[in-house]
């Protein structure tokens, strides 16, 4: 046990396993000052543990070795009389402990700030950015009675700035106000020339995409009623000619929109439906609500292939990929879960959020997903859902979000704030507000909904006021004419660099 302990002092505490001799002689000192003997450390040495007794042994050993010549300490010009007299602040951060910061001579690296101590600690506190100071002791040992105090140097040059593709800025194009209720979702067809958006009206309807954009007064093609209540999830099915629908009425329904009727119901909800996705390969349908899990249901034969449980309160937004984990949830519970679809149980967990997750989103060219609450953005690794970084700046509650093969990302928010963010680096390149139409509330400012088209260069927004509003590009941004603020973008980089997630 002893071979052992000395062996990992040895690995961590590379070239300072001699210097264990000073904690050592002021053992000895301490058992002096208190009677040292004979007795009483037999009856502490009872009492110790075995690897606080292999610690003591070895630095004894070490002091041993001290005394008899065969290690030699640079003590700085000191001698070993004043061992106990002087001590020193080594002041030093994580993120600068490096394996090459202590060489065999005992000195600091760049990481770590060295401030001489003495009896008079008010005088070694009232000095601490020295840089003679820091000369001085450079080399000398670690002494006990050192305290970790925080680095007040500008940590700006160990912070990488990533610089941030430009992009232009988005404008409002198109306004559609044909629903009589809030707009709550929204889907496009694997063609690109349709979409379709339900509402609290409780129908679903279809538009022609390219007359939409260009606001034709024959935009809309069909409505189509079945539901009661309102309708909270779209998909379109890119092998069939389908199109699924749920809503907070508990119902499921699939529609053959070659005939405009429901064919199918998916039975097994207990409450409201807030959240639906199709797998992207194989015939499933992912189903989210208010009864706390997800269901995972055969397109073909109706039924439910999983119940994934373990959410503690809605289940309000849903990821489906070809990969493992085919499926992420997030719930009103602040937690995000990653699931593996072949055993219907949970891979990972993650708890980082604060606040209720409402929103995820996943591009089309990297494994990587991100996922929005009212406190941030948050970045994860697709594969095993490792956190990358937060978004931070929006403040709201983010009910929708979206990105596109440019690299553009979406948030929206109750209060109808629309962030644009660089996807890639998290720059937020436009904070705007979204516009309620004449005759509407204030109150009525909010987005429920948000998808970018096939090509990207069209985003929809299903907002409060009743209206789709369709936004593109300002084809006359440049940037010279909207040039990236690198000057703020670097200063919220050193600041995040600081905190610590």
């Amino acid at each position: 046990h002893q071979q052992t302990i000395k062996r990992k002092i040895r690995l961590q505490y590379p070239g300072e396993y001699s210097k264990l001799a000073f904690q050592a002689e002021e053992n000895e000192l301490d058992a002096a000052a208190a009677g040292g003997g004979g007795g009483g450390s037999e009856k502490q040495q009872r009492k110790e543990t075995a690897t606080a007794r292999a610690v003591r042994e070895i630095r004894r050993e070490a002091l041993e070795r001290l005394r008899s010549g065969e290690d030699y300490v640079d003590a700085g010009g000191g001698d070993s009389s004043d061992v106990g007299a002087e001590g020193r602040l080594i002041i030093h951060r994580e993120v600068d402990m490096k394996s090459s910061s202590m060489n065999n001579q005992g000195d600091i690296g760049e990481g770590a700030m060295i401030i001489s101590g003495s009896n008079n600690t008010t005088a070694a506190a009232s000095t601490p950015n020295s840089t003679t100071t820091n000369q001085q002791q450079k080399g000398q040992p670690i002494r006990s009675g050192g305290i970790l105090v925080k680095r007040d140097d500008d940590d700006s040059n160990n912070t990488t700035i990533p610089t941030p593709k430009w992009h232009a800025p988005w404008k409002l194009s198109t306004v559609l106000s044909s629903h009589l209720g809030w707009v709550r979702s929204i889907a496009f067809d694997p063609h690109n020339t349709m979409f379709a958006t339900g509402g609290n009206d409780r129908v679903i309807k279809i538009f022609d995409l390219a007359k939409a954009c260009v606001a034709r007064e024959d935009a809309l093609k069909i409505t189509l009623t079945g539901h009661i209540s309102p309708v909270r999830g779209l998909a379109f099915s890119e092998r069939h000619p389908y199109l699924f629908s749920a809503g907070e009425d508990k119902l499921v329904k699939c529609w053959d929109l070659e005939t405009n009727q429901v064919i199918r119901h998916y039975h097994g909800h207990l409450s409201g439906v807030f959240a639906l996705k199709l797998h992207p390969t194989l015939d499933l349908l992912v189903t989210g609500g208010r009864d706390a899990v997800a269901r995972v249901w055969d397109m073909r034969t109706k039924h439910q292939v999983h119940c994934l449980t373990g959410h503690d309160n809605t289940v309000g937004a849903l990821l489906t990929k070809s990969t493992d984990p085919q499926i992420v949830t997030g719930s009103y519970d602040s937690t995000i879960k990653l699931w593996d679809l072949a055993a219907g149980k949970c891979m990972t967990t993650l708890t980082h959020h604060k606040k209720s997750v409402r929103a995820l989103a996943m591009p089309s060219y990297e494994n990587t997903f991100i996922s929005g609450a009212a406190d941030s953005l948050k970045k994860w690794v697709g594969s095993d859902g490792r956190f990358i970084k937060s978004f931070t700046g929006h403040k709201g509650v983010i009910n929708a979000m979206a990105v596109n093969d440019d690299g553009v990302l979406l948030s929206g928010a109750d209060d109808g704030s629309m962030n644009f963010w660089d996807y890639n680096t998290g720059h937020c390149f436009q904070q705007s507000m979204t516009v309620a139409q004449p005759g509407s509330l204030d109150a009525e400012n909010g987005i429920f909904a948000a998808e970018f088209d096939l090509t990207g260069t069209r985003l929809i927004t299903c907002e409060a006021d009743k209206t789709i509003k369709i936004w593109k590009e300002d084809e006359h941004a440049s940037e010279l004419t909207h040039p990236i603020d690198m000057k703020n973008w670097r200063k919220k980089c050193i600041a995040e660099a600081k905190k610590r997630y």
